[in-house]
């Protein structure tokens, strides 16, 4: 025998398999998926002894017979990949319907050892084992586990090896399905023993029983005519004889069985009584109480995975940030170079805007792990099973998209908790039209900029509402015609509770994670340097506008400023003393701005403006100057620290909060006032009228030769192109650039409006840009740009995930396409129809 062996752990849906898996194989795991399929493949290694093996997790699965895509992949490892060993777990508590995946296994013939999982729950119910009776009834080992407290592993490891090297004592039973179905079963293995085209099995009898149950996956390999006509005619005599098709006699024959053996080898102590888990679901599926506790619980998961994971966001987001600002240090301040915006733009901020949402990934995970773990989450299903058969979808299918208000990606993420591909994948395709929360700036623009306070709140609503129409419509629609079929039945069993590991919880959270990490950011990294490519190429040689004139006049007004603040000091008119500061403040702070901090030419810069400052002070009228340089520096040092205050407290103006720190700030500036009104008064002019015009016209020239840029960039051009299809939408090529750019994530839309109306750097807050939107769009325009931001693709994030969970481009590529055309299609009808009513066109 080899020093190293592999073992295959099967088991029933929530019977401690994969407990019991993590207990074995710790932090050694890899986490894939099957060739082909979606279905997740996981793997550890653990050292017993001198011997290395390699533990395979096949997918949950009760039966053999290739039902659902986990059935099949279970099967087929088992078969094809033949394992050393297969140990498959058994639930001690519900131990005859567990015990039918381990008769088919034993009627397969692989090497096998039952693990008799969860034994002290079963003692608890008063349920009584004889083990050796047991083993001796079915010809396989037993041995007792307790997988979340640990015990049994050692003892399991030493048979499983005891086993592989033959030793296991054991005479494999054989189950008699009865003299007519026996006769049967004979006259087809001898057509796989003849037949050439047969796909022969180790197990001809194993593959017998499989053809007699109507197992297609067995029948595809038959290539005869000849044999399936003979099971054909077995099947209708067996049907015959006993009125039901054979598939439903065979499974009678097995229960029989595994109902004798329990007869002989388990007695129950004491009469059945409510357990635990009864008690708690008598509340939790109660008919009245079941949904609040079920929204209760989800708005729990919701604050965990969108509130508490908001910090560690930040704190990413201010990582991505520093390591932006060290790689742009590698480079002359205010370099043009090609590599640094690659390398800062396209790279570090492209794949930075997928790792800032790892944070909700992980959380999102660690509370559905805890609700799986703890039982709770087939209760959940249960509960909303009714309200979403109506739509052709499984009752797991809302977690998902009640998590898609939050984000799409972990919603599209969190599908993997349906065991069926159809309403996996049709949750995936529709989860995107629930509105998530970077849709939020774009409404909290939109929305203040063009309707009445009175329907701020009530646009949201039916913003939101359309969103949950909409995946609804959609959901039905998929399941009546690309996904068409019989809606899964609901036989999920309602496991005990049970305390979750935290070992377990956690290598759940953080398989997922790693997973979002390693697969969505190689594609994200791909669509990154594509839109960067696309909106910084080619580049303008020559501009439209004179920039350098419009910059040079703006100083001019300036300074023409500074003038009219003289006059308040008392400065007599041929006073040049308070202009030469601030033109000398202006050209060091072009030769500060063209050095990074760190740069002797900073510094240098930094001294010129003190020595020609501190030359000022000692001419005539330099105490003036001194005086109004002290006080605008208080001045501005006091204004700083309330608005840092305002952001680190994350203030709202009307909070007893913010009142406390407008006082402080006021009172300091009463304090300036008392020492010197007319300096005071000098210092606020300077600052609320001279310098803030300067600075909003500097930054206008900034913003207008950033628009004329875009606008001749490959993103700008297209933009220009789709105009003629934009125009039935009512946008124009300004709104089409802005949504190629929010291809990266939609909430850049905010910030790309920005640069094309040339208003600097705005948010949703930024009234600049709404008054040039208000004055450039009708209310009817505005509401269609939220419509197709709520209906489209929400970012290339979620294009990737879905590739990522649904394993092919082919839905991705779907889904990214029938969004954008649901989109364009439903906006087009909406100003269509309201320009036609005048509706919201004034």
């Amino acid at each position: 025998m080899g020093r190293k062996i592999t073992v295959a752990l099967a088991g029933n849906p929530n019977s401690g398999k994969t407990t019991l898996f993590n207990n074995l194989t710790g932090a050694r795991q890899h986490v894939g998926n099957y060739p082909g399929v979606t279905v997740e493949k996981k793997e550890g290694t653990l050292k017993h002894g001198e011997l290395e093996i390699l533990v395979v997790d096949l997918p949950g699965t009760y039966s053999l017979t290739a039902y659902s895509m986990e059935e099949l992949v279970a099967r087929n490892f088992v078969i094809d990949e033949r394992p050393d060993m297969v140990v498959d777990i058994l639930d001690a508590s519900n131990l005859e319907r567990n015990l039918y995946l381990a008769v088919q296994f034993i009627e397969l013939g692989v090497p096998l050892v039952l693990a008799l999982n969860m034994s002290d729950v079963a003692r608890a119910r008063g349920i009584e084992f004889d083990l050796e009776k047991l083993s001796g009834l079915l010809g396989v080992p037993i041995v007792p586990t307790v997988g979340h407290k640990g015990l049994g592993t050692k003892e399991l490891l030493d048979k499983v090896i005891s086993v592989a090297k033959g030793n296991d004592g054991y005479h494999r039973t054989r189950i008699n399905y009865g003299r007519e179905i026996e006769e049967e079963l004979h006259k087809i293995q001898r057509f796989i023993g003849t037949d050439k085209s047969a796909a022969v099995e180790k197990n001809s009898q194993w593959q017998a029983v499989k053809l007699l149950e109507n197992d297609k996956e067995i029948r595809k390999k038959i290539g005869s005519p000849e044999m399936l006509a003979a099971v054909e005619k077995s099947a209708e005599r067996i049907e015959k004889i006993f009125g039901d098709h054979p598939e439903i006699v065979i499974a009678d024959r097995r229960y029989g069985f595994i109902s004798g053996a329990c007869q002989e080898a388990v007695r129950s102590t004491v009469e059945a009584r409510h357990t635990l888990s009864d008690r708690i679901d008598a509340v939790v599926t109660n008919r009245a109480l079941s949904f609040p506790i079920f929204l209760g619980l989800m708005y729990l998961v919701f604050q965990l995975t969108f509130t508490l994971g908001d910090p560690p966001m930040g704190w990413i987001e201010n990582l991505i940030g520093w390591l932006g600002d060290i790689v742009n240090t590698c480079w002359p301040r205010g370099s043009e170079s090609a590599l640094k915006s690659l390398l800062v733009d396209g790279i570090i901020g492209g794949v930075g805007s997928v790792i800032v949402f790892l944070p909700n990934i992980l959380l999102l995970f660690l509370a559905i792990a805890i609700l799986e773990d703890s039982g709770y989450m087939a209760r959940a299903a249960f509960i909303m099973d009714r309200l979403m058969h109506k739509i052709g979808l499984h009752g797991k299918s809302f977690i998902p998209m009640l998590i898609g208000f939050g984000c799409s990606v972990p919603a599209i993420m969190a599908t993997r908790t349906l065991e069926n591909q159809r309403d996996r994948l049709t949750t995936m395709l529709v989860a995107p039209l629930m509105s998530c929360s970077a849709r939020l700036p774009i409404y909290a623009l939109i929305i203040p900029a063009f309707f009445p306070k009175a329907w701020h709140a009530p646009m949201l609503w039916i913003i939101y509402m359309i969103g949950i129409a909409l995946a609804i419509l959609s959901a039905k629609l998929l399941r009546s015609t690309l996904f068409k079929g019989a809606s899964t039945p609901f036989v999920m069993e309602l496991p005990p509770y049970r305390i979750p590991t935290l070992k377990g919880v956690f290598i759940h959270m953080w398989e997922r994670g790693w997973l979002y990490l390693k697969k969505a950011g190689t594609v994200i990294l791909a669509v990154s340097i594509l839109l960067w490519a696309m909106t910084s190429y080619p580049k303008k040689s020559h501009y439209d506008g004179d920039y350098e004139a419009q910059a040079a006049q703006a100083a001019a007004s300036f300074l023409a400023g500074i003038r009219g603040i003289q006059d308040d000091l008392g400065l007599p008119s041929g006073s040049e003393i308070l202009i030469k500061a601030v033109r000398a403040e202006l050209d060091m702070a072009a030769d500060k701005e063209s050095c990074h901090d760190f740069e002797e030419g900073y510094a240098e810069a930094e001294q010129k403006i003190e020595a020609a400052l501190d030359e000022l002070k000692k001419s005539t009228h330099g105490a003036a100057l001194a005086g109004f340089l002290e006080m605008r520096e208080a001045v501005e040092q006091t204004i700083g620290n309330f608005e840092e205050a305002l952001e680190e407290g994350e203030l709202e103006e009307g909070s007893h909060e913010y009142f406390t720190l407008e006082k402080e700030r006021d009172d300091a500036f009463a304090r300036e006032e008392m020492r010197n009104p007319r300096m005071f008064a000098a210092v606020s002019r300077y600052l609320e009228e001279v310098k803030v015009s300067f600075d909003e016209k500097m930054a206008g020239i900034e913003q207008a030769q950033q628009m004329e840029d875009l606008s001749y960039s490959v993103a700008g051009r297209v933009g220009r192109v789709l105009e003629p299809i934009l125009h039935p939408m009512g946008f124009d090529w300004r709104i089409g650039t802005a949504l190629i750019g929010a291809f990266a994530a939609k909430e850049v839309f905010v910030a790309q409006m920005g640069i094309v109306y040339s208003v600097g750097e705005a948010d949703e807050g930024s009234q600049a840009l709404r008054n040039r939107l208000k004055k450039n769009y009708s209310p009817l325009v505005a509401f269609c740009i939220m419509l197709f931001c709520l209906v489209s693709a929400p970012c290339m994030a979620t294009i990737a995930v879905t590739r990522r969970e649904s394993n092919s481009w082919k839905w991705a590529m779907f889904q990214l396409g029938g969004l954008t055309v649901l989109a364009c299609l439903i906006t087009v009808i909406v100003f269509q129809a309201g320009s036609l009513f005048g509706i919201g066109v004034g």
